[in-house]
C-alpha cells in the first residue's frame, strides 16, 4: 500500500524571533516494512543548518530560524509504500545495544501500577501473547482521552490518572516490557486512519524485542499491531528520543504552534 503524506508544523511568534532552533526527525527511513518513494522536508521562515542520522538511526535535521522571523514552517511531505508484517520489523539493529532499551528513562521509570500491570506478560504462555496481554491490560486501566496529560507526564502518572493518548499508552507500554526484563523502544510515526484524512498529530506505537522474531511493533491506543497504515519516521528510549520536533528559542517573544497533517493512500 502506498500512502500519501502532508504535514505542517507552523510557528507563529508574537514578536520577531532573536534565535530559535528546531530537531526535526520528519524523514521516514527504509526498512523492510517500507520503502521511501519520494519524500522532501520544505522550510519557510527558516533553514536546514545540518543533517545526520543519530544513534537511533533517525535522520535528523536542525532547522533555524531567520533572524526576526514572525513565522516558521516546517512541511514534510511524501509516498511510502508500506507492507503488512503483522507488526514484525525483525532483527534490525543500528547502533545502539539491545540493553540501552532495558533502561527506564524519567519518562518511563516504573511505579507500583506499571509494575502491576508487568505481571501480566508471564501469565501468558508466550511472550509475544503476553504483550498482547499487556496492550489489552493498559488500554483497560487508562482508555483513550485527550487532555488529561501532557508531554511531560510520566508513564506511572498516566496509569495513575486513568487515562491517556498514544504517546502515554506507548510509555506505559515500554515501561511494563522492561520492567519484565525485555528490550522496549517508542517508535513515532503516521497513521491512516479509516474515518479521515486530516489529523491533529503524528502517531506513537512501542516495539518490544522478542526472542527468534526481533522487533514487533504494539500500538495500545488501537489494541493492534502496526500493519500497511502505518509509517515509522523515528525510534528512541521515549517520546522525547523519538519526538518529531522538538526545539529551543531565545528572546522575549512567545510562541503559537500549528499542526496541520493528511495521510491518505
Amino acid at each position: 500500500m502506498q500512502l500519501k503524506i502532508n504535514h505542517t508544523t507552523r510557528y507563529t511568534y508574537d514578536a520577531p524571533a532573536v534565535y530559535a532552533l528546531q530537531k526535526v526527525r520528519l524523514r521516514p527511513l527504509p526498512s523492510p516494512l517500507q520503502t521511501i518513494d519520494a519524500w522532501d522536508v520544505h522550510i519557510e521562515g527558516g533553514k536546514i543548518e545540518a543533517s545526520y542520522i543519530d544513534h537511533y538511526g533517525n535522520h535528523t535535521d536542525l532547522v533555524s530560524a531567520d533572524r526576526g522571523v514572525q513565522q516558521l514552517s516546517i512541511t514534510a511531505h511524501g509516498q511510502v509504500s508500506v507492507v503488512d508484517n503483522s507488526g514484525v520489523l525483525g532483527p534490525v539493529y543500528g547502533r545502539a545495544p539491545l540493553w540501552h532499551f532495558s533502561q527506564a528513562t524519567p519518562l518511563t521509570q516504573p511505579g507500583p501500577g506499571v509494575a502491576a500491570l508487568s505481571k501480566v506478560i508471564d501469565l501468558a504462555d508466550n511472550t509475544l501473547d503476553g504483550l498482547h496481554d499487556l496492550s489489552m491490560a493498559i488500554i483497560a486501566k487508562a482508555p483513550y482521552e485527550i487532555g488529561k496529560t501532557n508531554i511531560d507526564t510520566t508513564a506511572e502518572e498516566a496509569l495513575t490518572l486513568g487515562a491517556g493518548v498514544c504517546q502515554d499508552h506507548a510509555n506505559i507500554f515500554i515501561s511494563a516490557a522492561r520492567q519484565a526484563g525485555l528490550a522496549a523502544r517508542y517508535v513515532s510515526g503516521y497513521l491512516m486512519m479509516n474515518d479521515r484524512v486530516d489529523q491533529d498529530a503524528t502517531h506513537a506505537w512501542a516495539e518490544v524485542h522478542v526472542d527468534d522474531l526481533g522487533w514487533v511493533g504494539f500500538d495500545v491506543s488501537n489494541g493492534v499491531s502496526p500493519d500497511a497504515r502505518y509509517v515509522r519516521i523515528a525510534v528512541g528510549r521515549d517520546a522525547r528520543d523519538a519526538a518529531p520536533v522538538t526545539g529551543m528559542r531565545l528572546g522575549p517573544s512567545s510562541e503559537e504552534m500549528i499542526v496541520t497533517l493528511q495521510v491518505q493512500q
